[in-house]
């Protein structure tokens, strides 16, 4: 059945300035006594969301340079929306015992969703190809394991971390670009190192399936459009039978 839609994820300072605005009127009353503090509030507010704008665009634009140099690589010109990220992440229990294993985080827009789901950072490994976005990722998530390597072989670029069944797999690869040979094998490596019925998560801009019913032993499940992204992007899980 389709999973049901995730709540749209809010600004955190978009959402405190709107309620500042809605309360304008009770606040214009206030002002002749606080006129400096509400001042100096304001402007911390406004600073504030000036920077998560401007980290918002400094991504777009690193993640726009690295689709220039390896387009195939990187399935898209832009990071996928907090929306479309809320919603890969809303199939990961974070309950469930074992590492959860992010592919292709890029600049980590899936990666803060899982931790904002409640996976812990110490059983967070994500696997990134581009030796950029790994300093990225490390600097702005310290506590996750990031593991430079090839996501298409992930027992081996996991190693170690790989030993011990894993909770989830979440994929932003762009597998449609990949052989279908490929796209199966790694599905099918990856639920092997996965107990019966943990998933793995991936999201394709296609009417289809990325790895189609009938190819190997698994289930799928699919979630509605996410709209608010570009394009619009649905979620695919699979899980393997019991």
């Amino acid at each position: 059945m389709p999973h049901r839609p995730a709540k749209k994820p809010q600004n955190p300072v978009a959402a405190r300035l709107g309620r500042q605005i809605r309360s304008l009127p009770g606040r214009m009353r206030e002002l002749p006594g606080r006129a400096d503090e509400l001042k100096a509030e304001w402007q911390a507010d406004f600073e504030e969301f000036s920077a998560d704008i401007k980290a918002k665009v400094a991504d777009d634009i690193r993640f726009l340079k690295t689709w220039v140099d390896k387009p195939m690589q990187m399935g898209a010109v832009t990071p996928s929306s907090p929306a479309l990220a809320a919603r890969m992440a809303a199939f990961v229990d974070p309950a469930r015992p074992g590492m959860v294993v992010e592919l292709g985080p890029g600049t980590g827009v899936v990666t803060k969703a899982l931790l904002d789901r409640g996976v812990p950072p110490e059983r967070l490994a994500s696997i990134e190809y581009s030796a950029d976005f790994c300093t990225l990722l490390r600097h702005r998530f310290p506590g996750i394991h990031v593991v430079h390597g090839d996501a298409y072989a992930i027992r081996r670029t996991l190693g170690r971390l790989g030993e011990a069944p894993l909770a989830a797999v979440v994929s932003g690869l762009p597998l449609l670009t990949r052989p279908p040979a490929q796209r199966i094998h790694l599905l099918e490596e990856a639920l092997a190192m996965m107990p019966p019925g943990a998933p793995f998560v991936q999201f394709s801009y296609s009417l289809v399936p990325p790895v189609p019913p009938g190819a190997g032993d698994y289930s799928i499940e699919r979630s509605n459009w996410v709209v608010m992204n570009l394009p619009p992007a649905r979620v695919w899980v699979y899980r393997r039978g019991r």
